[in-house]
């Protein structure tokens, strides 16, 4: 039988049902118009909550939406954590890539979105229904942190995908729609002004001022007011400066951890056999610090619109923002060497620290982020007919420019404990009533960190890694929808889409050489060095009353690019092409969908099919080689879905519904760079998998939905999603590493062992949970009550999956509670709006010190807003973020144990804006 490739199966299935569309449309009269459901094109501005519920029972699938009214009456830095208040809906405040971790986390904002609770690789997102580029470079995310809530009017959470919309979402699908002229009453203008300060930083005697200034303007004109222009504008200013404890990066980085009671007399220990791992974890070093910074991000909306009749709309529509982050961190370190003593009444060797090494270290987190999106389509109602063709573009980057690091230690080639060493017997580390590292430091080691910049040595003269990532689309689709006028069958849709994107990541790291062998002596401060331009007074406000120094960040880059040898790195074809990934991946689809109306129930089935096409070029290191190489994946996914609505009333519906989704994996993961370990005739080969399948899903949602005449809503709704061939984030680590024979044969060289190494997929998984909303407003009461309202949210979910090899864990970044609890109220012009989030425990990554997971614990944040509208559209608004200032990040090693925390407190936030609509 003969294999129809793609393109023969996506011609046919459109014209297979344009001819049955076409043949009944000859049979049949032709409506006068197509309803609103066929205007795939267009743009729906939601402005209040109660526009807000109406749109969510109305829609075809679950969705949650946030109005422009629930943007503009939040207190948060970004969209990313403004999508929180929304049931299901998780935020993380790092990741797995250049800044994951404690220093992405060190910002004190959300950065990234999760639906339901899941990674924010399950989720989609778009913009005005445009894909968007994903800048990172080893993820699928998109760091929504760039874009602030002012220039979005509506977001719309789609829990379930149909037929029309991308298969790659198992998740959701988030799209932030902007206005056009439109949306507003004609010849509509505004301008915002803010200012803004962060309390933690004025603890530091830092100010934390910032502000930002943002304007719109819609006008329409022509005959019969046919044409629109919308365009949008902002800036705005972050200055920050926030506490850290990086206790889990010292252990990570410099071996900072070892077990209490240990079967060996080695550093690290082995855990006794039946004895509690996380019970026995012991922190043996600790950093703690203070990170710096400024964000400046600015961009903009603009829409154009053509209406020269009730059957044609025109539009031509694109977004663009920008984010500069600047972050320099100073890190209090202390190193203890990990002796043993052995108990002849346990018999077992227990820790005994005799010996220390004390540090500062300077580390940069800067980062350049853009996401820019441009579409032009139109809709075209022709009888039954809408025809609804659009062409568009994205781009998105996430560069890392000049990161650089730079010592000072007791003596500047010391790793552990050798050079100056400080006296010390048995441990290091204590713990305050709130579980905080309190390091028992000697005098001598107190007097050390207080005056680092005289009495410690540099070490290097600085690290510096420049590392650029970014990814275009282009792409285009075609849909065509044919209403009918009576009978059980409302409408049949078809429609094809054909998105390109290119992703191109590079990364350059030189180390210079220590300071000895540069200036020919033993050794130097960086006060003599000219880098310290003063001190905190305390590293931790608070809680450690130790001092950091200030770093001159100009004078160390300075002092790197006098000694960076760039004969040396432009030789150096590893510094030049080992980190270099290109990939281009083509994505083709073609979809056939319909509704029946049957009286009160709604059936909607669907099938799609994606077929993509992966190219990978990668860096092959091997001494013998040294090569750009490449591997090709493609997948061929169908994906059907089945949507059951049940209307009894006007105030009600149940949802049912049956959908298949999958996830791609990264591409750092398919054809990352290509590394050889060489051994005694035996040779590890460290490699990207372009055999990895797709992570797929069969997802099943039931839910009710019920609103009241007095402004009340409920939703409760149960889903479950089965997994297969699981893959989570690892960053640029290969995922499960699993190892295989790859024979006696590689690079035509022979060897009697070749062992390859690269990413596998996991096996099965399931999502269940649970999801209750609710919101009443109480204009029955009497007098001053009449203002209040109140509702909730609540998620409660239960994960598991098979990481690889039978191993079960709960999902990465999958808190099983998710709750928001809101009270508004209005009285005359004042609103007042109170918000307290919870985001529950989760996993952050999987198997690593110890061979334990990392876990967060939960967060929980209250937001504040006020607002006065003094008439004539003069409004003042009061925004406070997590007015108690509670810490926006732990996480620890293992599930029961804080005994190896990273910690950040960013403090509160205040935001006074006052707005004019004219």
């Amino acid at each position: 039988m003969k294999t129809l490739s793609f393109k023969t199966k996506l011609l046919a299935s459109s014209m297979a049902l344009s001819l049955l569309g076409a043949g009944q449309a000859f049979a049949e009269d032709a409506p006068a118009s197509a309803p609103d459901s066929a205007e795939v094109a267009a743009v729906t501005v939601v402005a209040t909550r109660n526009d807000a519920m109406r749109t969510q029972m109305a829609s075809d699938n679950a969705v949650s939406v946030m109005s422009a009214d629930d943007l503009e009456h939040t207190a948060v830095h970004n969209v990313a954590e403004a999508l929180a208040l929304l049931p299901g809906i998780s935020v993380q405040n790092t990741g797995n890539s250049f800044f994951g971790g404690v220093d992405g986390a060190s910002r004190g904002e959300g950065m990234f979105v999760g639906v339901r609770g899941m990674n924010s690789e399950f989720t989609l997102a778009l913009i005005n229904g445009v894909n968007v580029a994903q800048g990172m470079p080893y993820s699928r995310q998109v760091q929504l942190s760039l874009l602030p809530p002012s220039g979005l009017k509506t977001i719309v959470v789609n829990k379930n995908s149909t037929a029309d919309m991308d298969g790659d979402a198992i998740g959701g699908t988030i799209d932030f729609i902007t206005p056009s002229a439109f949306s507003f009453r004609d010849g509509y203008a505004s301008l915002s002004i803010a200012g803004r300060v962060e309390s933690r930083a004025r603890t530091y005697d830092e100010d934390g001022l910032g502000g930002g200034a943002s304007g719109e303007i819609a006008r329409r004109f022509g005959r019969n007011d046919q044409f629109g222009v919308y365009v949008s504008a902002f800036y705005d200013k972050r200055t920050f400066a926030n506490s850290m404890v990086a206790a889990l990066m010292n252990a990570q980085n410099d071996g900072g951890w070892a077990y209490l009671h240990s079967a060996t007399d080695s550093g690290e220990g082995v855990n006794p056999a039946g004895m509690d791992k996380e019970a026995n974890l012991a922190l043996t070093g600790l950093n703690v610090g203070v990170s710096t910074g400024h964000t400046r991000r600015y961009g903009g909306n603009f829409s154009l619109d053509w209406r020269p009749d009730d059957s044609l709309d025109l539009y031509l529509r694109g977004s663009y923002a920008f984010a500069e982050t600047e972050q320099n961190s100073t890190l209090n370190q202390f190193v203890q060497n990990r002796a043993r003593v052995f108990n002849a009444a346990t018999g077992l060797y227990d820790l005994n620290l005799t010996n220390s090494s004390v540090r500062m270290w300077y580390t940069t987190n800067p980062e350049d982020a853009d996401l820019s999106t441009v579409t032009l389509g139109g809709v075209k109602r022709h009888g039954a007919w809408t025809l609804s063709p659009s062409v568009f573009y994205s781009e998105g980057g996430n560069d890392r420019p000049d990161h650089i690091e730079a010592s000072v230690r007791n003596n500047q080639s010391d790793r552990f404990n050798t050079g100056f060493l400080t006296p010390y017997s048995g441990l290091f580390i204590g713990y305050n009533k709130d579980g905080y590292p309190m390091p028992l430091l000697t005098q001598a080691q107190r007097d050390l960190i207080n005056n680092s910049g005289t009495a410690l040595l540099a070490r290097r003269a600085g690290q510096l890694t420049e590392q650029f990532s970014n990814q275009q689309k282009f792409g285009g689709r075609f849909d065509a929808q044919r209403d009918f006028d009576g009978g059980a069958l409302s409408y049949i849709k078809t429609g094809v889409k054909y998105v390109q994107s290119h992703r191109r990541v590079t990364s350059h790291d030189w180390t210079n050489d220590h300071f000895a062998n540069l200036l020919g002596k033993p050794g130097v401060t960086w006060n003599e060095l000219g880098l310290i331009s003063g001190y905190f007074d305390s590293v931790y406000p608070g809680l450690y009353d130790i001092r950091a120094p200030k770093v001159n960040h100009d004078r160390l880059v300075s002092l790197f690019r006098q000694y960076f040898d760039a004969t040396a790195a432009a030789a150096d074809l590893c510094y030049l092409n080992c980190n270099t990934l290109k990939g281009d991946e083509n994505v083709a689809a073609a979809y056939v969908t319909g509704k029946w109306d049957m009286g009160a129930l709604e059936v909607i089935p669907g099938l799609r099919y994606e077929h993509t096409n992966i190219e990978n070029t990668y860096w092959n290191n091997d001494p013998q080689a040294r090569r750009f190489e490449t591997n090709s994946t493609k997948y061929n996914e169908w994906l059907p879905s089945l949507f059951a609505n049940y209307r009894p009333t006007d105030d009600a519906v149940y949802r049912a519904s049956i959908t298949r989704a999958y996830m791609r994996p990264a591409l750092v993961q398919l054809g990352g760079s290509e590394t050889t370990t060489r051994g005694d005739n035996s040779i590890t080969v460290t490699r990207g998998n372009p055999g990895l399948k797709t992570l797929k899903s069969w997802n099943f949602d039931a839910s009710g939905e019920w609103r009241n005449s007095a402004g009340g809503y409920a939703m409760v709704g149960v889903y479950y999603k089965r997994l297969s061939d699981y893959m989570y984030d690892n960053g640029s680590t290969t995922v499960n590493g699993g190892q295989s024979s790859g024979g006696t044969q590689y690079n035509g060289e022979t060897f009697d062992r070749v062992t390859i190494v690269s990413p596998t997929n996991g096996g099965e998984g399931y999502v269940k949970g649970v999801e209750i909303q609710l919101y009443q407003k109480f204009d029955m009461l009497p007098g001053w009550l009449s203002g209040f309202g109140a509702g909730a949210n609540y998620t409660r979910q239960w994960t598991q999956v098979d990481i690889g090899g039978g191993e079960k864990k709960r999902m990465q970044n999958a808190p099983e509670e998710l709750a928001n609890l809101k009270v508004n109220y209005v009285l005359g012009n004042l609103t007042v709006d109170l918000n307290w989030n919870y985001a529950g425990e989760t996993v952050m990554a999987y198997n690593r010190v110890a061979g334990l997971d990392y876990w967060t614990r939960p967060t929980r944040r209250t937001d504040l807003h006020a607002g006065y509208d003094f008439g004539n559209g003069v409004v003042l608004d009061l925004s406070v973020s997590n007015l108690f200032k509670n810490y926006s990040y732990w996480a620890h090693v293992g599930q029961n144990s804080l005994a190896i925390s990273d910690v950040v407190n960013s403090g509160r936030t205040t935001l006074l804006t006052l707005k004019y609509d004219f």
